[in-house]
């Protein structure tokens, strides 16, 4: 039996290799769809690690609050043009203040936009955050040079700025900022402090931005609501806890008389369920794009189909010849089968190792660009390139195999 099987793999080879450039183009289309498969799964998971490491690296124990009832329902809100403005500088100081809620630690509101920034012949366009005074310890943030601003100067509107370490180099280069002047939209205002580097996180560029107290900022940008708040919890542990009293806490701030939620104007979000909910996401889009690339299998599985069917009708005179010599249906079968399944093996092989090549390089040249992107390979997806392989050639090569299998050895004989 393994003599049998031995011969077969030796006159496989040696007819495919007969035929090396139509073997090889045979091939390619398993190679071009393992390697797609590879390199998508690959970027893939690096993707939602990066993603996933940038949302971690904002803390674990954080719980954003959100106007609007739902994210439906604030996705629809920005489509239409208009803000959700639910959230009021008032909420950030109710549940600062409120005894109730003892896992909170500190509470931070914040407002976003954009705006040009001014110092003597320099100007930078950049974002502003307009903030509370609790700003560096929900954020868990450091001050390189001078400080950041009091309470008391977030309540009265005081014209002081923090800022990015990226906006202090391109306005200042390597003069002192704090103590300048500067303008934002014709506003001036102190700078009073520098944060050290902290680089992209989330997504979000905080070396590029400027700091200024939120009710500041409120009346430059001519708003009286917050965009976001975030609060700072004891323990991951006390999340669901702390989530409730939130909700009891604004509700009542509110005056939302309904506790099942369905009244609420506002939403409570927890970092572990960002997380989860990015994971559920990037895993689905993942698996998507990875099903696209694994079309290009079914291509090259009709492309073997068609070379082998081509193949068959070359060698009538030869599987007439076995079967005169002996052979039967099951011995030729097993010949072309076997050919099918190692052109389609050779090929993942060869996709697998071009997969991992280029997923190695993207690896390479998102780190240079400045990205913590890991080089990541699931085993899981090369046990799945293989498997897919080897079915692949089983699957298209069984019709040309069976249809050599049944050839008439006479018929056969006298085939020009």
């Amino acid at each position: 039996m393994f003599q049998a099987i031995l011969q077969s793999f030796t006159t496989s080879i040696n007819a495919l290799w007969s035929n090396k450039v139509r073997s090889f183009l045979t091939m390619l289309g398993i190679i071009i769809g393992v390697g797609s498969v590879i390199v998508i799964m690959s970027i893939g998971a690096g993707a939602q690690n990066l993603i996933l490491s940038q949302i971690e690296s904002l803390g674990t124990n954080l719980i954003a609050v959100i106007p609007g009832h739902s994210e439906e329902e604030g996705f629809a809100s920005v489509m239409s043009g208009f803000a959700v403005t639910t959230l009021k500088y008032d909420d950030v100081q109710s549940l600062r203040d409120n005894r109730d809620i003892p896992n909170i630690i500190e509470v931070a509101g914040y407002n976003k936009g954009f705006g040009s920034v001014k110092w003597r012949s320099e100007s930078y366009n950049t974002s502003l955050t307009g903030t509370t005074a609790s700003y560096l310890e929900v954020e868990s943030g450091k001050i390189e040079k001078g400080r950041f601003f009091t309470k008391e100067e977030e309540k009265n509107l005081a014209r002081v700025a923090v800022l990015g370490n990226d906006v202090k180099d391109e306005l200042f280069g390597q003069s002192d900022a704090v103590g300048q002047r500067i303008k934002i939209s014709n506003y001036t205002f102190e700078v009073i402090g520098v944060l050290k580097e902290r680089g992209v996180v989330a997504f979000e560029d905080y070396d590029d931005q400027i700091f200024l107290p939120i009710k500041t900022a409120q009346r430059m940008m001519g708003i009286n609501h917050i965009g976001l708040i975030r609060a700072k919890i004891d323990s991951e542990e006390n999340f669901e806890k702390a989530i409730a009293d939130i909700k009891i806490a604004l509700r009542g701030q509110h005056n939302i008389k309904d506790q099942s939620g369905q009244s609420d104007d506002f939403s409570v979000r927890s970092s572990a369920q960002a997380l989860g909910l990015l994971t559920m996401i990037t895993d689905a889009l993942k698996y998507f794009l990875t099903a696209m690339a694994a079309l290009s299998l079914l291509v090259g599985g009709i492309g073997i189909m068609n070379i082998m069917l081509i193949s068959v009708t070359e060698r009538t005179r030869e599987i007439g010849l076995r079967k005169a010599l002996g052979a039967n249906n099951f011995h030729i079968l097993g010949q072309f089968l076997m050919e099918a399944v190692f052109i389609t093996v050779l090929g993942g092989l060869i996709g697998i190792a071009g997969g991992i090549l280029i997923s190695f390089l993207v690896s390479v040249g998102a780190q240079i660009l400045g990205y913590d992107w890991a080089f990541l390979i699931l085993p899981s997806s090369i046990l799945f390139a293989l498997i897919v392989s080897i079915g692949i050639g089983l699957f298209f090569g069984f019709y040309p195999a069976r249809k050599a299998g049944k050839l008439n050895p006479i018929k056969a004989l006298r085939y020009e």
